[in-house]
């Protein structure tokens, strides 16, 4: 993997682009490339605000290295609390007062579309957006924006659902989501694959991010007499769906969204008993599976972890999405040699092809191109066994 970077980085010199004469570049010195993004690091999914951890610690490596191209990378990682109005505020910030040259990897899906129609006023791009939301791959209203180093949540459900479909022909689903575009993409995978039967088929029941509980909702799930449930919750209220479904003695077919698989932050607070059997799905190396334990790229993502970010739990695989994110613009702005203007950056970023990276599960590798802004679209199944996730089957893709 050395010697493939060591490569790569020498054909990059060989085709550095010249900047054009004209070009705007904001946000970039002879020695500084300066990036933006909001985290939620306090609010109702501060368990996200890892990945802007782990993104803060990549680039200090990198800039340890010499950075890229001969300039440190500066990101500014912003609180927003997980509500759209303070990303909006945050990112203003950012774009009129820090001046960056892109925002890379904010969360949260209402997050992303609130500030959208603000960068593509400001011709900026958006780049590997912190949300697995289908909409973002919808170029004529995001032109400047590429879904993030994760698999799609309609393609995820739409898994979900032919795979319970295998298994139970008459299957009937139950749905807790999250009331948002989240949540929705959820819905709408599930629909993709029932198609008219839907509405016959699946009962849903809502949450709202600043809810104390759902209790309730899951109570009303039960009631509904489905075989399958599917959990599409952000961490804190998965934790919950699976505690409180495993108290009342339901025990449907459950599958839970991949951005909720951490055991440290969901799955033992849920009660590992309590979690045991349920299905999810992987696109990354879990760095707790023994089937890595002798992975070279993993041991360099330990190595990275301990020196660059020491205070975190390696157990939380959240610093395993930041880690791919953040090597994925790396590569992005190396492409661009000495040309950071937004047309150049947009240039390679939709210019991807056959990318492997060294924590991504093998045979997944990122491709973009004009008309494709989803880098990831496989994924492979994976069940949880009462201590950590097993994979298992063949890489599917939902597209």
């Amino acid at each position: 993997m050395r010697l493939a970077w060591s490569a790569l980085g020498a054909v990059s010199i060989l085709l550095l682009p010249v900047a054009s004469p004209g070009a705007e570049m904001r946000g970039v010195t002879a020695t500084e490339i300066r990036i933006g993004q909001t985290m939620p690091y306090s609010g109702p999914v501060s368990a996200f605000g890892a990945l802007g951890k782990g993104e803060v610690g990549y680039f200090k490596m990198l800039n340890d290295r010499g950075g890229i191209n001969g300039r440190k990378v500066n990101l500014i990682s912003l609180d927003d609390s997980y509500a759209p109005p303070k990303s909006v505020e945050q990112t203003r910030r950012l774009v009129e007062s820090d001046e960056v040259a892109l925002i890379f990897s904010s969360i949260g899906t209402a997050h992303n579309t609130a500030i959208a129609k603000y960068l593509q006023s400001k011709n900026l791009p958006q780049l590997f957006i912190g949300s697995g939301a289908s909409k973002f791959a919808d170029i004529a209203q995001y032109p400047q924006a590429t879904m993030g180093v994760q698999a799609p949540f309609r393609y995820e459900a739409r898994l979900y659902a032919r795979y319970a479909l295998a298994k139970n022909a008459n299957a009937k689903f139950a749905v807790i989501s999250q009331n948002d575009d989240y949540g929705r993409d959820y819905l709408a995978g599930l629909k993709d694959v029932l198609g008219e039967k839907y509405d016959a088929l699946v009962t849903n029941a809502t949450y709202e991010i600043q809810d104390p509980t759902i209790d309730s909702q899951i109570v009303k799930l039960k009631a509904s007499g489905a075989d399958v449930f599917v959990i599409a919750a952000t961490p804190k209220f998965a934790a919950q769906a699976i505690r409180k479904s495993f108290e009342i003695g339901w025990r449907p077919m459950t599958f839970l969204s991949n951005v909720a698989v951490w055991i440290s932050t969901v799955m033992e607070p849920a009660g590992l008993e309590a979690g045991t059997g349920i299905l999810s799905t992987a696109y990354v190396k879990d760095p707790d599976d023994p089937a890595w334990k002798d992975d070279p790229g993993v041991k360099d993502w330990h190595a990275f972890m301990t020196k660059y970010v020491p205070e975190a739990d390696q157990h939380d695989t959240n610093y395993v999405n930041s880690y791919n994110s953040a090597m994925a613009l790396e590569v992005v702005l190396k492409a661009c040699g000495d040309d950071l203007s937004t047309e150049n950056i947009l240039k390679q970023a939709f210019a991807i092809h056959d990318l492997e990276l060294p924590m991504l599960l093998p045979g997944i590798r990122i491709n973009t191109s004009a008309t494709d802004h989803v880098p990831v679209d496989q994924m492979q199944f994976m069940r949880f066994n009462g201590k950590s996730w097993e994979r298992f089957g063949e890489l599917q893709t939902g597209n």
